[in-house]
């Protein structure tokens, strides 16, 4: 009994330090990791997804519907499921190859890393950001620049800039990740002169599949006023077993 004192002593000393360690962990996060820890929050090992885009302009707007699979950093697949004249359209990347099938000339083309920097489908989001034939992780160098306060969340602020063998769109990206939950809630886009061209923000946090995602989207040119674009998650399903051989270019023409 003389070792009660002793032991409730030890045990509140453990409690008291846990919460110390779990936040030193977190600040020892290098940027690299904290962007990467943001990345397989959206992505999982696999994913598959339900999703809506909307493109609004100042006198017009007009709504996609998609599905899309994901299998880590390699492998994607978008089809287009409506409108009637976009339907049936798909997108695929295989590595750092990607093609897209066009049903209305029963077409595959191999997108070339010219065309990667052109719109997607004239939305605000390019040809890389919804394909993303770069990785956010591996084709970036980062540096973490601080922290800052987003949507009433503490951010990590972290600027990502391509490496020289990377054909990448952006000179740099500058993004900030919630530090509690990883969350990437905001991204600026810049070009080679260093002049600030998109602002992305996400938003309507969720929990889907057992974690959190921003569940929309929405993107801003800066010098286009009245004009974005946005993608909201209608559902997503995390980690099942999707085959490499799903995402190949014969698999593009019988997607339904």
């Amino acid at each position: 009994m003389k070792n009660v004192p002793l032991l409730k002593f030890t045990i509140g000393i453990i409690i008291f330090i846990m919460p110390i360690v779990t936040v030193f962990s977190q600040q020892d996060l290098s940027a690299k990791e904290i962007v990467k820890k943001a990345d397989d929050n959206m992505r999982g090992k696999t994913s598959e997804a339900d999703i809506t885009i909307k493109i609004i302009r100042p006198n017009w707007s007009r709504e996609m519907n998609m599905k899309a699979w994901s299998k880590g950093d390699d492998y994607s697949m978008i089809l287009v499921t409506s409108p009637a004249r976009e339907k049936g359209t798909v997108f695929l990347k295989r590595i750092k190859e990607v093609w897209n099938w066009i049903p209305s000339i029963e077409r595959t083309i191999k997108l070339p890393p010219s065309m990667m920097s052109q719109s997607w489908m004239g939305t605000d989001f390019t040809n890389d950001d919804l394909v993303k034939e770069a990785s956010s992780v591996s084709d970036y160098d980062h540096t973490l620049l601080g922290k800052e306060t987003i949507s009433n969340k503490d951010c990590y602020k972290i600027e990502m800039e391509p490496k020289p063998s990377a054909a990448i769109v952006w000179e740099k990206v500058v993004v900030w990740i919630d530090s509690a939950d990883f969350l990437q809630l905001k991204a600026e886009f810049y070009d080679e002169d260093g002049e600030l061209v998109n602002i992305m923000n996400s938003s309507d946090v969720k929990e889907v599949g057992g974690r959190k995602i921003t569940s929309k989207i929405e993107m801003f040119p800066v010098d286009k006023e009245g004009n974005s674009t946005v993608i909201m998650y209608n559902d997503i399903i995390f980690d099942i077993p999707i085959n490499d051989n799903f995402f190949t270019t014969r698999n593009m023409k019988q997607l339904k």
